[in-house]
């Protein structure tokens, strides 16, 4: 561990050198590109200088229980069981900021929710997982909007698009990927029977530091259309929404959430541009990492990942064993929990598979 531990600060150290050349400073996207690595590390070197301090410390106290001043000795023997007991998370704590992260996590993030089996009751199930993502990103300090969205018959969604704009969002939020189901009685079952829905979510990160996106305008078809749904006056008035098709793939993103066309354009290139990197990424990784199937699935968007039980207040996540009984506080965007145990299982498995190399 020591000598990884090394090779992390080298690296830095090689980074911040390179940064500091005249002829870096003056590269605009060189000098962001060695600035990315750089924070992208600086997890691992901290880490690696709490492990470094540690080991000299230790080196330090064990010479001295070697004293010749027997009341000195006994003192370092105490440092020493007690550094030694330290040593274990230190050098934990090393490993899983060692372990690889995806360059897409600290960017923001779309989250597509569609309703599934269930007819009604699931297009309701879609709203209110609508509702506690824009909640969580409230609670978080995050930027979110509902840029698309169309609505179910008795409410709810029958597909909402959400934009979240924050440092992390798509790192946090990325388990996310799933089929979401509800066991609950709805408002119209005279019998109190309780049925089942469900909802599909994707997230999709919205930058990758190693793949660029490009659209040439020319393989674009823009439609224009009015509004559908509460959002203004403007709303059925004007065709201000915008429907984006990429003619290459067939991949379709839309907006109607802002006032003009102009902006509603902007909003759903973003869109476009964030599902034409999943799937660039998707079809990048031809196998999936064993460690995180085992941790939190695949990924894959038919895996039935989590159950919202409302008569037993009861959430689990089934990709975890996770089972939470506040259902209610969770609907209202209470969800960091849920997420940081998912990511805590995907490092340790990674960790774990990591370890076996």
């Amino acid at each position: 561990m020591i000598d990884k531990a090394r090779r992390v600060l080298d690296e830095v150290r090689s980074l911040e050198e390179e940064m500091s050349l005249p002829e870096v400073v003056s590269d605009n996207a060189r000098f962001r590109e060695l600035g990315r690595r750089r924070a992208r590390l600086s997890r691992a070197a901290q880490a690696a200088r709490d492990f470094l301090r540690w080991s000299d410390d230790h080196g330090e106290w064990e010479e001295a229980t070697r004293s010749s001043d027997a009341e000195f000795a006994n003192e370092a023997r105490r440092e020493v069981a007690r550094l030694d007991a330290e040593k274990e998370p230190l050098e934990q704590a090393l490993r899983l900021a060692l372990i690889p992260k995806d360059p897409a996590d600290d960017g923001s993030c779309v989250v597509e929710v569609r309703s599934g089996t269930g007819g009604d009751e699931a297009a309701l199930f879609a709203g209110d997982l609508v509702r506690m993502y824009l909640r969580y990103a409230e609670n978080v300090g995050w930027k979110a909007a509902l840029v698309d969205a169309s609505e179910g018959a008795s409410g709810g969604f029958k597909e909402a698009v959400l934009q979240m704009e924050g440092v992390g969002a798509f790192g946090r939020l990325r388990f996310e990927n799933g089929v979401h189901r509800v066991q609950r009685v709805p408002d119209t079952e005279s019998q109190g029977r309780v049925h089942t829905s469900a909802a599909t979510v994707v997230v999709l990160p919205e930058t990758d530091d190693e793949i660029e996106i490009r659209i040439d305008p020319s393989e674009l078809r823009v439609d224009t259309y009015r509004s559908q749904g509460a959002g203004g006056q403007h709303v059925n008035k004007t065709e201000s929404a915008v429907r984006l098709t990429h003619l290459p793939t067939g991949v379709v993103a839309a907006c109607q959430s802002e006032r003009s066309q102009i902006q509603n354009r902007e909003t759903a290139m973003r869109m476009l541009k964030a599902k034409l990197l999943d799937r660039e990424r998707s079809q990048r990784r031809e196998t999936v990492d064993a460690a995180r199937r085992d941790a939190v699935g695949t990924g894959d968007r038919s895996d039935k990942i989590r159950t919202y039980n409302f008569p037993q207040n009861r959430l689990t996540d089934h990709r975890i064993g996770l089972t939470l009984y506040r259902l209610e506080s969770v609907m209202q965007g209470d969800i960091g929990e849920i997420l940081d145990a998912l990511r805590l299982a995907d490092s340790l498995r990674r960790l774990e598979a990591q370890s076996r190399t």
